[in-house]
């Protein structure tokens, strides 16, 4: 058999040195292993020759199998890229005259893996390239959240932090390197997107969020996803979604356990404030440093709401509009539940 697969490789190899194309060599050795299979199929058992070659066709025949599936797989996979860009070249050339933007041969490259998803296609990566997503805190849940939708090409990112980068937080915030400790969290956050993704723009905030600056800015953009790490920026920040009518992601974590949940009282779900109508009593939900938190949980619950974002704006799937998904790290469990608004909620109670 050694010696089979020796001549099928100096086949190939003394094709290329001559410039043989890739095809004509791929015939050869096909009429190569058709002999073999003759050879087993007219000489007796234990003659010389089908003893040199394995004894029996069974090897051969099965190695042909997998060389049909190998070739019906890329074959595939090119076909799909070729239709994929086919598409983008025909619906180019519309946007171009609208003025919308193009996909470049480099982002169609990047994104192939999305674009060959049923659920997300071509479409589906033209409107994560046209969303505008603002990411309200830099930490724990920001650093997946940026680096999730930066590589899934989101053309617009902002995210809004008055803090700095600390020793502390390398521990879980693994955007940040240790040479940006001192940094500003949305300027360190800007260089790690853009050496990510040159193709999208990261709008940087290097402020708190305040009710003066809540609307304004939340208008300019489709979504919201809120990763900050306290009751009163949560609150804050619904209320200014629900008034602006954009979807908020929403994730928080503690030590082993996260949660994560789409807020849309515009598509009937209930706003944060609908289930969280008060802050908890002092103690009663202690900050990361004083409870303490694994480090890769904050990667888990922000890629998750990274996932949601996607699904929202592209339409696929369903969102955990009206639901709440609970993971425990410390015995790795999962649970879902329904949620429902309060209709003498402050914020969404008066929303169609």
């Amino acid at each position: 058999m050694l010696l089979v697969l020796g001549m099928a490789v100096a086949i190939w190899g003394l094709g290329a040195l001559v410039g043989a194309p890739p095809r004509t060599r791929g015939v050869m050795i096909t009429c190569l292993w058709l002999g073999v299979i003759l050879l087993h199929a007219l000489l007796p058992a234990g003659h010389p020759l089908r003893q040199a070659t394995g004894e029996t066709a069974v090897p051969w025949v099965m190695l042909a199998g997998a060389a049909a599936l190998a070739f019906a797989y890329f074959t595939g996979v090119g076909w799909l890229r070729r239709k994929v860009r086919a598409r983008e070249r025909e619906t180019g050339a519309r946007d171009e005259e609208g003025g919308g933007r193009l996909f470049s041969e480099a982002e169609l490259d990047r994104y192939a893996r999305h674009i060959v998803l049923r659920e997300v296609g071509g479409p589906g990566q033209k409107r994560l390239k046209e969303a505008r997503v603002m990411v309200v805190g830099a930490g724990g849940l920001g650093a997946p959240v940026l680096t999730y939708l930066a590589a899934a090409g989101v053309g617009r990112i902002g995210v809004i932090d008055h803090d700095e980068v600390s020793q502390s937080n390398l521990q879980r915030q693994v955007i940040f390197r240790d040479d940006q400790t001192g940094m500003p969290k949305v300027f360190a956050a800007q260089a790690s997107v853009a050496a990510l993704n040159p193709h999208v723009e990261l709008r940087p905030y290097h402020r708190r969020l305040t009710e003066e600056i809540a609307a304004d800015l939340f208008a300019e953009y489709d979504l919201v996803l809120d990763g900050t790490d306290n009751f009163e920026t949560r609150f804050l920040t619904n209320r200014a979604a629900v008034a602006a009518g954009r979807p908020l992601v929403s994730g928080a974590m503690s030590q082993w356990e996260g949660q994560v949940s789409v807020f849309d009282p515009a598509q009937g779900a209930p706003c944060y404030q609908c289930i969280f109508p008060e802050a908890p009593a002092e103690g009663l939900a202690p900050s990361c440093a004083e409870a303490g938190i694994i480090g890769p949980l904050p990667g888990v619950v922000g890629s998750i709401m990274a996932v949601e974002a996607i699904k929202v704006i592209t339409g696929a799937g369903a969102p955990l509009r009206g639901e709440m998904l609970i993971y425990d790290g410390l015995y790795g469990e999962s649970r879902k539940f329904a949620l429902a608004r309060r209709e003498d909620c402050p914020v969404c109670g008066g929303a169609a």
